[in-house]
């Protein structure tokens, strides 16, 4: 993690895994067993029924063995190098923090960490600049699978969705190393972009945009018209924690 004054944030996006045993999630079905399955069952279906013939050949992703079984508890990590977890809802996003010990961050203190100690509004700049954060891409993965942007945004398949010459719409964490915004000798990659992120609101609000979203906000990008048990394959969360207190020193005996 990384210290922003009295607190710490990830330095990127959550991955999940199971706690007992750090197997990885699928990061492309939500963690909720009866959810997991719920989807899975209704894209076999939908995904021979939507977009073009070669959208309806592209098979769902596997589930991992660990998570086909139901007796998980599922816990964010952070690390680099990895595919986010996206259909979280907001209360999967606060357990996956919690079973890790951590928490959501709140609102105000994600929005700081995302502006560095420069207070900038991309976090890396004053200004927006295009490709520097994994936002704003102009293709979008329902487009492509099911023929319109609104359409199944709980397909498993549209985070696997890769765009030619420029690779995959969503990017593993830390992969676009000039999206950070810098805290002293610390950085924190990919607040603007990739995913969305929940933060501590409990009427539903999450941040950043994700890699579709059509926004040029910066840290100031939010959406608060969801249900806090709403997810889709844009959703995903980054922990935060109280950062240790460091006692002074003892007074010298009188």
């Amino acid at each position: 993690m990384a210290r922003v004054g009295a607190y710490c944030i990830d330095r990127w996006e959550a991955a999940l895994v199971d706690r007992a045993t750090s197997a990885p999630l699928s990061p492309y079905y939500p963690p909720n067993a009866k959810n997991l399955a719920r989807v899975h069952a209704v894209w076999q279906v939908e995904r021979l029924l939507l977009g073009s013939d070669d959208a309806r050949r592209m098979p769902l992703p596997a589930v991992p063995a660990v998570q086909r079984s139901g007796a998980i508890t599922f816990m964010a990590v952070s690390r680099p190098g990895v595919v986010p977890s996206g259909y979280l809802n907001f209360y999967e996003a606060r357990r996956a923090c919690e079973n890790a010990g951590k928490r959501l961050c709140t609102e105000e203190e994600w929005t700081h960490a995302c502006r560095g100690s420069a207070a900038k509004k991309h976090g890396y700049a004053a200004n927006y600049q295009a490709g520097r954060c994994n936002v704003f891409r102009p293709l979008h993965p329902a487009v492509v699978l099911h023929g319109q942007a609104s359409l199944g945004h709980t397909d498993p398949r549209l985070n696997l969705v890769v765009e030619e010459n420029l690779g995959p719409l969503l990017r593993p964490t830390g992969s676009m190393p000039r999206c950070v915004t810098v805290w002293g000798d610390d950085a924190v990659s990919d607040m603007v972009g990739n995913l969305d992120e929940w933060v501590a609101d409990p009427s539903g609000v999450f941040l950043g945009g994700f890699y579709a979203r059509s926004t040029t906000q910066g840290c100031e990008a939010k959406v608060a018209s969801h249900s806090p048990a709403y997810y889709d394959y844009s959703l995903g969360t980054r922990c935060c924690r109280d950062a240790a207190v460091t006692p002074g020193p003892t007074a010298p005996a009188p």
